[in-house]
């Protein structure tokens, strides 16, 4: 049996850190670039959960997240191609979502266990 290196860390996180920590992981992993701002972005729209796409632009930008509501739809819809969020809706009427798969947790208690390892030769 391999024998490892163990680094054990325990610190406590904001709900919006928590949230962006684990959207920055799931990113890393599935090399998904993203800069802070989309990280910030989503982190707000897991706080929020489904919402108006719309609404919810105008809010990042005003915010001053991102710029303007355009960079704010442009960063979704690459989030969207990525598979980070959800889309539903007609048109004008659209509702946005941080993909439920990625089991991102938003809300009450939160307590993330990652054992991550490499064995080396």
């Amino acid at each position: 049996m391999a024998k490892f290196n163990v680094v054990d860390k325990k610190i406590q996180l904001g709900l919006d850190d928590i949230v962006k920590f684990q959207l920055s992981t799931f990113c890393y992993l599935n090399e998904i670039p993203v800069s802070d701002a989309d990280l910030r972005c989503l982190a707000l729209l897991g706080a929020k959960g489904e919402t108006d796409l719309s609404e919810f632009c105008t809010e990042v930008a005003s915010k001053g997240i991102f710029k303007t509501t355009q960079t704010v739809r442009n960063s979704l819809v690459r989030m969207e191609k990525c598979g980070v969020i959800l889309k539903t809706g007609l048109s004008k009427k659209r509702l946005i979502t941080i993909n439920s798969a990625l089991q991102i947790q938003t809300s009450g208690n939160i307590l993330l266990q990652y054992k991550v390892f490499h064995i080396g030769t």
